[in-house]
């Protein structure tokens, strides 16, 4: 078979017409998707998506209108193929990983472009929000629909705003002391008042084992150094996946920790231990406040409820309450009625479900999740559940519609290191603060609130 390199005619290229001619060097292999593209000439290779289309489309969309070649990639950009093989073509070697990185650039730029435009539209206050109550009184929305479009309209109008942090005197002792600390989890704990101590489990490292810390949250205000107390106390584990503390006056001043294939249970006044056996990794962990239930979410997909009043039990006759996801289970979060629980997985499944029936009754989609471990923040009194995911975009549902209210683009470029964290409060700023969201991206802190 005759192969044509680079001097045909335009028609005998591999490039779209729109370009008009184009050389190519002998010695490119990139040519071979030319000679490929030439043994049918009959398909419509020009006739997917122009240069002048939407940037964020995946090539996975492009490739449905586009003939799919295996070994290449079309580029909608430029309208060409490109050999999927690093090092075989003139250009810089491309892999499926740099394509998608490349199309998710794309669309967070062109996003955080449109969130720039939102910003310098003048809208008079209230005006939506005002017709929106109006047709509320007239009966032409029912109460379902009201509540979730004023959940939109105040979502939607948060803008992003940067906060400048100073950091404090490095000269000043204790101030870098948490620099080589690897936490693992971390939650707060009321040993003398509410949220009086911080709860961490640190990892390991070389010969160095594993440990759950229990830290004043003193320490971390700006008095005084020297009026700050010290380690509370700290308990050697092996490396932790999960923690939670004990609100319930029943296993008072307890906590669990969850490590590979069990529970453990530690009350950190008198040193006691309850160990519990499970068949799986325990990545996540809540305590009821009503009574003394630890609720777990498993590697394996399982949701287990451990009565930590029981004592040891031999087998697993212990678990109460049993749910299944189909992937790992990376977060859950108890409801405040504590008749709902909410998980999600490592396949990007949110579920919320009837612990009564052991139903699941609801799911929120668009998460995006393949192995991290990555955390649900449920808020009740906005009515509102917000989690990132691991393409690095914070998402905003309704809790009671699941209706998918916002999608926020990071504004770091996306990377594994650079995962946003965030935490959605109803008084961002203290007692007279407005609903908003704080949002950590590597040194930097953004706020977005309710206008």
């Amino acid at each position: 078979m005759r192969r044509h390199y680079g001097r045909g005619k335009e028609k005998r290229g591999w490039s779209g017409p729109k370009h008009g001619p184009r050389r190519h060097r002998r010695s490119g292999h990139g040519n071979r998707a030319g000679s490929l593209e030439q043994e049918e000439p009959q398909t419509p290779v020009n006739a997917g998506p122009s240069s002048s289309g939407d940037p964020s489309s995946s090539s996975s969309t492009q490739n449905s209108v586009v003939p799919e070649l295996p070994g290449f990639y079309y580029d909608s950009e430029k309208n060409r193929y490109f050999r999927l093989l690093p090092g075989h073509n003139n250009y810089n070697p491309l892999t499926k990983e740099s394509i998608q990185y490349k199309a998710m650039e794309c669309k967070r730029l062109r996003l955080l472009e449109e969130e720039e435009k939102q910003k310098k539209k003048t809208t008079r206050a209230g005006l939506n929000s005002s017709v929106l109550l109006q047709k509320r009184q007239l009966g032409l929305l029912s109460s379902t629909s009201y509540c979730r479009l004023v959940h939109e309209l105040k979502v939607n109008g948060m803008q992003r705003r940067k906060i400048e942090i100073h950091s404090p005197d490095s000269s000043v002792a204790g101030t870098n002391n948490f620099k080589i600390i690897v936490v693992n989890s971390v939650c707060w704990a009321s040993l003398t008042h509410p949220d009086s101590h911080v709860l961490l489990c640190l990892m390991g490292i070389a010969e160095t084992p594993g440990c759950a810390s229990l830290l004043p949250a003193s320490l971390f205000s700006s008095t005084n150094p020297g009026d700050r107390p010290g380690m509370l106390c700290s308990f050697k584990i092996s490396t932790a996946w999960s923690c939670a503390w004990c609100l319930n006056p029943q296993a008072d001043n307890c906590f669990s920790t969850g490590l590979t294939r069990r529970v453990l249970v530690t009350n950190v006044v008198t040193g006691h231990r309850q160990t519990f056996g499970t068949s799986s990794d325990v990545l996540a962990q809540q305590f009821a406040r009503q009574t003394p239930v630890l609720y777990n979410g498993c590697r394996s997909g399982e949701i287990f409820s451990i009565d930590v009043r029981q004592r040891n039990r031999k087998g697993q006759s212990w678990k109460a309450i049993r749910l299944f996801h189909g992937s790992a289970v990376t977060s859950i979060h108890l409801m405040e009625a504590e008749h709902y629980l909410m998980a999600a997985d490592m396949a990007g499944k949110i579920k919320l479900w009837d612990l009564r029936t052991t139903k699941c009754v609801k799911q929120y989609h668009g998460h995006h999740n393949e192995y991290a471990v990555l955390p649900l923040h449920v808020n009740e009194e906005e009515g509102l559940l917000t989690a990132v995911g691991q393409d690095c975009y914070t998402r905003i549902w309704s809790l009671q519609d699941t209706h998918l209210l916002r999608t926020i683009p990071s504004p770091h470029p996306s990377s594994k290191d650079a995962i946003p964290s965030v935490v959605f409060s109803s008084r961002l700023g203290g007692p007279r603060g407005v609903p908003g969201l704080l949002m950590a991206v590597k040194q930097d802190l953004y706020h977005f609130s309710y206008i």
